[in-house]
């Protein structure tokens, strides 16, 4: 199994990032799906990657071209409108792989087009500002995917990895991805919403002080909802979060950040959105995700 075509939907910040650098190196083997207004945008006004302009081909959801391998890369509200985007490009033997925020992209992908050749996945460690069709980073960060739970390294993972090691992506199979993604999911629900309510930039929650003590608190209150859920989380996780966090340019700012500020319509649903959900399921108090919860929609309202 190789994988040498590739599409992706969905041109946000990972999205170009991990776009450009397919791109680069399997030309028009690589197509971005997109419908004809989007395209006629990204044709006219350019889409750029740390200044170098991107050289990406398109294709029309209704075009019926197969791909080897569909990244999807919107937000978790454009993903149904996605998976219908992919219908066409889709055989039996194409590879989904989802770089979306939260802990369940993967099972909505799996209704429409079953779990057989889905890759489970998360980004990690990028500091990616995406400002209107410009991104710019430092950091490209990595990929960790595998199987949902398992460490049964099947063709489809193999494939995978010898494509991202191909075409220069920094990746890492992971054997326990259910837990890895909640892990991500964690760092979210920390970093994302505390620097969207009250910080600026990734600097705010490096040093010690109130700040980094809630984004520590919030991250906290999702261990026991990820036991009562069945995943195993703990301290350590956070640890390892913090080390991540001191890595990044302090200048870089969490995706939920830049939301705000452009006022868009965040993902604050999917973070202490959930975490709220799944605490009222198994009696779980979660004080720090409902006050930044209340905050972030209040932000959201003054738009």
């Amino acid at each position: 199994m190789e994988i040498q075509k590739v599409s992706i939907i969905g041109l946000g910040a990972l999205g170009i990032l991990f776009g450009h650098q397919i791109a680069k190196n399997i030309g028009s083997d690589f197509s971005v799906i997109a419908d004809q207004q989007r395209i006629e945008k990204y044709k006219s006004q350019g889409v750029f990657c740390n200044s170098q302009v991107c050289e990406f081909s398109y294709q029309l959801p209704e075009e019926e071209q197969v791909a080897d391998l569909i990244i999807f890369s919107v937000k978790y509200d454009g993903l149904e409108d996605a998976i219908q985007a992919a219908q066409n490009h889709v055989d039996e033997k194409t590879i989904f792989i989802s770089l979306l925020n939260g802990i369940i992209s993967e099972n909505v992908i799996a209704e429409t087009f079953g779990d057989k050749n889905l890759i489970w996945s998360v980004a990690l460690g990028m500091d990616t500002i995406k400002e209107g069709n410009r991104l710019t980073y430092t950091n490209p960060g990595m990929i960790c995917f595998g199987e949902q739970n398992g460490n049964d390294y099947s063709p489809k993972v193999k494939a995978v990895k010898d494509f991202f090691n191909r075409v220069g992506i920094v990746s890492e199979i992971n054997d326990n991805m259910e837990e890895k993604i909640w892990s991500k999911f964690m760092l979210n629900v920390g970093i994302n919403q505390v620097v969207a309510v009250y910080g600026q930039d990734f600097g705010s929650v490096q040093k010690p002080g109130e700040l980094r003590d809630m984004m520590i608190a919030a991250m906290r209150e999702v261990i026991p909802v990820a036991e009562c859920e069945g995943v195993k989380l703990s301290e350590e996780d956070i640890f390892y979060w913090l080390d991540l966090i001191d890595s990044l340019d302090c200048s870089g700012k969490p995706s939920m950040r830049q939301d705000v500020e452009a006022k868009r319509k965040s993902e604050v649903d999917l973070f202490s959105g959930t975490v709220l959900k799944l605490s009222r399921k198994h009696g779980i108090a979660s004080p720090v995700n409902k006050d930044l919860f209340e905050k972030i929609k209040a932000l959201e309202s003054d738009y």
